[in-house]
């Protein structure tokens, strides 16, 4: 057993020490950072989504920017899409899974919003329909997938392809990008 924990933990660390060594990936965290002030500060709001393990990471992220980070400060605009049960189960009975988070960008979204999609595959079919959607609407996209990029290849402004093709790895990378651009904007809306 022991074997398997030095296995996951050196995997974990491996992955993140191939997003500190990556020119690329640093760079993206800061464009993105920045895209989202300039969201927040144009009074426009940003949107989660994704699926399963996503989904709950997505829905981590949107209360990092609604709640706090490190600052006691005003809430930002952002919300994950999957959180009323009621509306993803209509949605998803009356007219398809592919749709629930489509149906409600073109509810909620606007011109200059934000979806930061997340799919460790790229190729989850409701995530893409969102970014889909999101980018006819005029909204900014951010992806974040695994190491191949799947079908979010060519549809967002700006993609994150961690280094790995494992779910767990690539979802902890998701995090760790997550936090670093919340730590970002906020202490570039609210300071350090």
């Amino acid at each position: 057993m022991q074997d398997k924990i030095l296995k996951a933990l050196s995997d974990a660390v491996a992955v993140k020490q191939q997003l500190l060594a990556s020119e690329e990936i640093r760079q993206l965290i800061e464009a993105v950072a920045l895209r989202i002030v300039a969201v927040f500060r144009q009074g426009g709001r940003v949107f989660f989504c994704g699926n399963g393990g996503s989904a709950a990471d997505a829905q981590h992220l949107a209360a990092e920017l609604t709640g706090r980070y490190y600052k006691d400060r005003p809430p930002l605009p952002a919300e994950a899409l999957h959180v009323n049960t009621s509306f993803l189960t209509a949605v998803a009975n009356d007219y398809s899974y592919e749709e629930t988070y489509a149906r409600l960008l073109r509810g909620w979204g606007r011109s200059g919003d934000l979806l930061w999609a997340m799919s460790t595959s790229g190729n989850s079919p409701n995530v893409l329909r969102a970014i889909d959607t999101a980018r006819e609407l005029g909204m900014i996209t951010v992806g974040l997938t695994g190491a191949a990029g799947g079908k979010m290849v060519g549809r967002c402004d700006y993609l994150f392809r961690v280094p790995s093709t494992d779910t767990p790895r690539i979802q902890e990378a998701h995090m760790v990008i997550g936090h670093t651009v919340c730590q970002l904007v906020e202490e570039a809306l609210f300071g350090s």
